[in-house]
């Protein structure tokens, strides 16, 4: 059964949605197909599957954040450096070229709603937002990291993902997100509907590879 962490609600936003969705955070790092990527020993075709799958989440996030730029929430960490779209299409292009670009995945249209559906209130998207990027940004770079020593790729070969040119140094802007994060104006019951939503996407995130392991026997190298 999982245990929610309790934040302290008057600790920065940063910290609260950290601190507040860390059992959900382990559960998605934890599951089967994500275990079998970092342990490299996902093949191509697995690989393209859970591409595929971020990819109807990205469009979600990316479009919804744009139509909301002029929300202040939103405007306090919209940036296009971070923006993983035509990083996936290319990525997609080496593990599967030529192939489709969308996918049959219940688990992604679920995820891909949520987002959109926080634009009714921007700091619920700002939720996706985080959840997302920051992963990126921080445990997504061992991903590429190990796929490269997997596969045996040629620099940047299939990693696009993963690749930030115009951050060089992930933790100084990292913590400037953050510090944006934390000079939002929300009450304590508006942190609290962030961290939940934090949460949600965490669910989301495993959904995912839930669906991923049901087909992992197909993916295993």
């Amino acid at each position: 059964m999982t245990v929610l962490t309790r934040p302290d609600l008057d600790a920065p936003l940063s910290t609260v949605m950290r601190e507040g969705s860390q059992a959900e955070h382990a559960a998605a790092e934890g599951s089967s197909f994500m275990a079998e990527l970092l342990a490299g020993r996902v093949n191509e075709a697995g690989y393209a599957a859970y591409l595929l799958r971020l990819r109807q989440v990205y469009v979600a996030i990316e479009e919804t954040v744009h139509a909301h730029a002029h929300d202040p929430a939103v405007a306090a960490v919209l940036d296009t450096d971070l923006e993983r779209l035509a990083a996936i299409d290319a990525d997609l292009e080496h593990w599967a070229p030529g192939g489709a670009r969308t996918v049959d995945s219940a688990a992604a249209t679920a995820y891909a709603d949520r987002v959109r559906a926080g634009a009714a209130w921007a700091p619920l998207l700002v939720a996706h937002h985080y959840t997302r990027y920051l992963g990126d940004l921080s445990g997504g770079q061992a991903i590429g990291r190990i796929l490269s020593r997997a596969f045996d790729l040629e620099a940047g070969a299939g990693t696009a993902f993963y690749a930030f040119p115009a951050i060089p140094k992930p933790k100084p802007y990292k913590d400037a997100y953050r510090a944006r994060l934390d000079a939002l104006d929300l009450t304590v019951e508006e942190k609290q509907r962030v961290v939940d939503e934090v949460r949600v996407a965490f669910d989301l995130n495993q959904a995912l590879f839930r669906e991923l392991g049901a087909d992992l026997a197909s993916y295993r190298r």
